[in-house]
């Protein structure tokens, strides 16, 4: 008496294996098997980093012709072309290239919160194929430099970027995420309940829109490279194809 009956157990099992299951699939959605466990640029830049996911989608447009979007992402820039309502206080991802904000490098701060309170920091950023943003933030929501020590409860992520040129003048698209934290079971609550599903769905919506954006037809396509000047398009449109791949 007082034992669990056996039915329960395996009722209790089988939720658990099929959570796992599902939560390894969402932070998975569109990778190989193969991409799912190479080793891509930014994987080492959180020491101890541990878990994570990737995720991926095939672009109808080169690797030129995608980067220019990521280039300007942003609050109070183009957005991230996912819900607008909950990662830029509403308002719209931009349509169209903007050039003032093209000029991304390592060590510039994307700002991911409308009120400028938090940011990525560029970490890696090899145009028009690698671009990798840390997050490194207390429990709290506040920045910290991961240089220092870090507060007593924090999370330290990076969210990469991995731009491969395949036939047809597509693009895959592989998007990382890798992270650690303190407590350790806070954060897994955390990711768990809240932060992987919200990353799913956030990050599938900003797929759908790229994908949109992107495969535009050309005529209109030239149309949009001339916003940029002539100088800029033709930088856009005759980039060299070396680094296509982004294994390390």
């Amino acid at each position: 008496m007082g034992r669990t009956p056996p039915a329960r157990i395996v009722s209790l099992v089988m939720i658990a294996l099929t959570l796992r299951v599902s939560r390894r699939a969402m932070l998975n959605w569109g990778a190989t098997p193969s991409e799912r466990t190479r080793v891509l640029p930014g994987d080492d830049v959180v020491p101890g980093a541990r878990g994570g996911g990737t995720m991926a989608v095939t672009l109808d447009a080169p690797p030129e012709v995608v980067w220019p979007w990521l280039a300007q992402m942003g609050c109070e820039r183009a957005g991230f072309y996912s819900w607008d309502r909950l990662d830029d206080g509403g308002r719209p991802s931009a349509e169209v290239i903007h050039p003032e904000w093209q000029d991304l490098r390592v060590g510039s701060r994307i700002v991911s919160r409308p009120d400028g309170t938090a940011w990525f920091d560029v970490v890696r950023c090899e145009e028009p194929y690698v671009l990798v943003l840390r997050a490194s933030l207390s429990l709290a929501g506040a920045p910290f430099d991961p240089v220092g020590r870090p507060p007593r409860c924090f999370s330290d992520s990076t969210w990469g970027f991995c731009l491969e040129r395949v036939p047809g003048g597509r693009t895959r698209m592989l998007v990382r995420s890798r992270g650690r934290g303190h407590p350790a079971w806070v954060v897994w609550i955390s990711n768990v309940v809240f932060w992987d599903p919200a990353h799913w769905v956030m990050q599938t919506k900003q797929f759908r829109e790229l994908r949109r954006r992107v495969a535009r037809p050309s005529e209109e396509r030239t149309v949009h490279h001339r916003r940029l000047g002539d100088r800029d398009a033709r930088q856009v449109s005759r980039r060299p194809a070396r680094g296509a791949s982004c294994s390390r």
